[in-house]
């Protein structure tokens, strides 16, 4: 059992919490949420005592095993993906390895005199690998390693030489095989495609563990947490079910504090008016003290902060011809590896296309060929008349300049437009207030997602190529994207791990990998069509 009892916690004058007080119970599976900046990391922080509170206490059991997986990574060189992975699971990843070095020293003829030594320190770490469950550890990392994501010459690869991303995902098979008794997950499926976020659901769903985690992956909360803890203005809320059962609970929350407040506020108006009508009557002295004392008594109920979402109107595109983008006997490929082989695709006008596949399927790379990043090795890519694109991958985030600020960014990539318009714009994606004098060179990966998609949106495009834009966004910009380009009147082309964009934009579906390099497999109708004729949620997945 976690239990925080009256904690509080700030920096500076930033207050995080005030008398905060609540447990978490063995084996429940919590879900953390709340606005940026209310001490969700804090929190975790607190529970791995990284932190101290300035008041109150975290209380822990003795001997509790807790993991906490987070977005930072520690350097990785020197192994294999699997040793690495191993390494870091704790106890038995440290005796996986000493067991190794053991071997070695016995089987060395320069190290004979110390065999009485080894042989007896191997029986010690032996019984206790052992007890632990860790002859099974490489099968396991094996399969967790694959069910995120990771090929077989990758697992026995150089971790060195994986990106950040891929390194976050050895981070994360870590501290799922140490089997902790807690595990701390703050936003684990950031850096995972649609089929790793499936297998992760079933994973933790299974787990037998107390679970505490932040997602901005509303079907994955949905899945795997049984409770909900959201912390808002220095308190927190308790909810149980999933972030469903959560939003309706809190809806109604609001709806009984708001009909409470406005009782309370006709409460008062009538005693103050009745106070004021006879505070100079000397009959009603007496009763005129009363209500006063009685009023200083109430406790005033007060509105929480509205979390204002502002609605922008998006403009309309310029029309574009009927066929937007054509590919004719394209061929692609990477060393041996080939990802398209005598290719045809036909793009018309309106129509909204999801690409999907496993990793490495070529999804990028079909939408870098047509965003005319990347040639093809042969055949044709062509773009269809009145058209002007807009293309959307983690690269365009370096087309911001560090230099400006927020505000100074749009304005300058929109130099006609008004203060006003621009600031409601930025307000649409999350920037308010002091927010959009912020320098961009100090944003974080979502917020410079947020101001890219920004300035991409205020004039957009009739054809919107975009590679994950979704990653790094919270719940409430996600939701208000696709409301956006929901009435979007142009085209798109889009890969997204995000369930809830595809299923609300999605038009088409274009399955890649499944039936070899240029046998895609088109589906007629959206993503809710593409799981019905398929039976599974992703390649590769099934139900």
């Amino acid at each position: 059992m976690i239990v925080f009892s009256n904690v509080a916690k700030q920096y500076g004058r930033q207050v995080l919490f005030t008398d905060l007080s609540f447990q978490i119970n063995p084996g429940e599976k919590a879900g953390l949420v709340g606005p940026n900046g209310c001490g969700k990391t804090t929190l975790f922080r607190l529970i791995m005592g990284m932190e101290q509170p300035d008041e109150g206490t975290v209380s822990l059991p003795n001997r509790l095993r807790v993991a906490y997986f987070r977005q930072e990574v520690d350097a990785m060189s020197g192994w294999s993906v699997l040793d690495e992975a191993i390494a870091g699971s704790g106890e038995p990843g440290r005796l996986h390895h000493e067991l190794e070095e053991l071997q070695h020293t016995m089987a060395d003829p320069g190290r004979a005199d110390a065999l009485e030594e080894t042989l007896e320190r191997f029986g010690e770490v032996q019984h206790r690998y052992e007890s632990l469950g860790g002859y099974g550890l490489e099968a396991q990392a094996r399969e967790v390693l694959a069910g995120l994501g990771f090929e077989n010459d990758q697992i026995d690869g150089d971790v060195g030489a994986l990106s950040g991303g891929w390194k976050m995902r050895v981070s994360m098979a870590q501290v799922l095989l140490g089997k902790p008794d807690v595990l701390l997950m703050d936003e684990p499926t950031n850096h995972l495609d649609i089929e790793s976020i499936l297998w992760l659901e079933r994973y933790l769903k299974d787990a037998r563990c107390t679970l505490i985690l932040t997602s901005h992956d509303r079907d994955f909360l949905n899945r795997v947490v049984d409770r909900i803890v959201e912390i808002d203005g220095g308190e927190v809320f308790l909810t149980r079910g999933n972030y469903d059962d959560y939003e309706r609970e809190r809806a109604l929350r609001g709806a009984n504090r708001e009909a409470a407040y406005a009782r309370q506020q006709a409460m008062l108006a009538k005693e103050s008016r009745f106070i004021e009508r006879f505070r100079a009557h000397a009959a009603k002295a007496a009763q005129v003290q009363s209500r006063v004392k009685a009023l200083d008594k109430i406790e005033r109920i007060e509105l929480p902060p509205t979390r204002r979402t502002v609605h922008f109107d998006f403009r309309t595109p310029p029309r574009s011809g009927q066929d937007v983008a054509a590919l004719a006997g394209v061929s692609k490929r990477f060393g041996r590896r080939i990802l398209y082989e005598d290719f045809d695709l036909l793009i018309r006008r309106g129509e909204r296309w999801c690409v999907m596949g496993k990793n490495g399927a070529g999804k990028t790379t079909l939408l870098r060929m047509v965003a005319g990043v990347l040639p093809p090795d042969s055949g044709a890519v062509r773009l269809g008349a009145g058209l002007k694109t807009g293309y959307f991958a983690q690269q365009a985030l370096d087309l911001l300049d560090p230099r400006l600020t927020v505000i100074e960014q749009i304005q300058r990539d929109h130099p006609l437009e008004s203060a006003g318009v621009i600031r409601n714009l930025l307000g649409a994606f999350q920037f308010s207030g002091d927010d959009v004098d912020k320098p961009v060179r100090v944003l974080s990966g979502g917020e410079k997602s947020r101001l890219v998609l920004a300035r991409m949106l205020l004039d957009p495009p009739n054809f919107l190529v975009l590679d994950e834009p979704t990653n790094h966004l919270d719940l409430a910009t996600k939701e208000m994207l696709v409301e956006a380009l929901r009435e979007f009147e142009g085209t798109m082309l889009f890969v997204s791990h995000d369930r809830t964009f595809l299923r609300g934009l999605a038009s088409r579906v274009l399955e890649l990998g499944n039936a070899g390099p240029g046998e895609p497999q088109v589906y007629p109708g959206g993503y809710g069509e593409y799981t019905l004729a398929t039976g599974r949620e992703a390649p590769g997945v099934h139900a």
